[in-house]
């Protein structure tokens, strides 16, 4: 016999268990040669901010090099002697 607290808690599980049905769509493909804007704000400063302009395509490729960096970082570790 379930105790009075596992109830509400199978009830909750099972609300989160189910999908919202925005992710039964499908996704409409995006045109990677569109222009798309986005303000950057450069580390260390609260008011600069500077718009940059590229595609979809152009914006993908920056987030790969990015990621890219940061893995070969992690990968290598310091580099900087007496710094570790």
């Amino acid at each position: 016999m379930l105790s009075n607290l596992s109830l509400p808690m199978i009830a909750a599980l099972s609300l989160v268990a189910t999908p919202p049905a925005e992710h039964s769509k499908p996704k409409k493909s995006l045109d990677p040669n569109e222009k798309v804007c986005e303000t950057i704000k450069p580390l260390g400063s609260r008011l600069v901010t500077k718009k940059v302009c590229a595609t979809r395509a152009e914006w993908d490729d920056y987030r790969r090099q990015d990621r890219d960096a940061i893995e070969k970082a992690q990968r290598v570790g310091c580099m900087v002697q007496g710094a570790c």
